[in-house]
């Protein structure tokens, strides 16, 4: 079995929620903080997260002009952020601008492909894109690894595509995780978190089903058993 990381989501709005979460969960050493906590705490819960001896993925999904994201991917970095995302449809020069901004820090970078909310029947009839997703995310994964993402994030369902687009060393880090005791709220490509440590995924995403839970350490628990059976 794979050893793969646990990351739990701190989808929340106050810095209380979160520290509190971070506190009640301390078998997990990493947290996700993503657009909804960063926009009402700021890089301050950054700090606050790490300095409880956590590690944070820093979840903002840079998309813009390549100096833009460099010069955010440089300011995730000095927080310490130790995994920040960027979308691979940026292409490669904004890849590539963000991996030499972090270039000798401990950061690294994710290149978020498809995301898990969006169907086959989406990407065609809304996005245009006439792959399915399991077509689009290995050609856009191939890329973004190419062009100096570390990793990729994907749906569990594509990680042995992703693998042999990208070979063994980079990471994989798969949301759309969902136990089987935990409904599927609006993932559309689920996979309980055994399934995805035996597919190979470096790390898997949590987010409702501890956050929603009545005691969240008792669904890390659960989630970490999971993994290990």
């Amino acid at each position: 079995m794979p050893n793969t990381d646990l990351i739990v989501v701190l989808d929340v709005d106050t810095r209380a929620e979160a520290l509190d979460i971070v506190d009640r969960c301390g078998a997990c050493r990493w947290f996700k903080i993503g657009s909804q906590l960063y926009t009402r705490e700021g890089p301050d819960i950054v700090r606050e997260v790490i300095a409880r001896g956590k590690q944070v993925m820093l979840d903002l999904k840079f998309h813009d002009i390549p100096n833009t994201v460099a010069h955010a991917a440089a300011a995730g970095a000095a927080l310490g952020a130790g995994l920040m995302t960027l979308h691979a449809f940026g292409g490669r020069k904004m890849i590539a601008a963000a991996r030499g901004a972090v270039e000798g820090t401990g950061s690294r970078l994710l290149a978020v492909t498809v995301l898990t909310s969006l169907s086959d029947a989406m990407l065609r009839d809304e996005l245009g894109v006439p792959e399915t997703a399991a077509q689009t995310v290995p050609r856009l994964a191939k890329m973004a690894v190419e062009s100096g993402a570390h990793g990729i994030v994907c749906s569990p369902h594509e990680i042995a595509q992703v693998r042999a687009a990208v070979g063994p060393d980079a990471l994989v880090v798969t949301p759309g995780i969902r136990p089987a005791w935990a409904g599927a709220d609006d993932q559309q490509r689920i996979m309980t978190p055994g399934e995805a440590a035996a597919a190979g995924a470096s790390m898997i995403v949590v987010g409702r089903p501890i956050l929603k839970h009545p005691n969240p350490a008792e669904a890390v628990d659960l989630i970490l058993k999971e993994m290990q059976a």
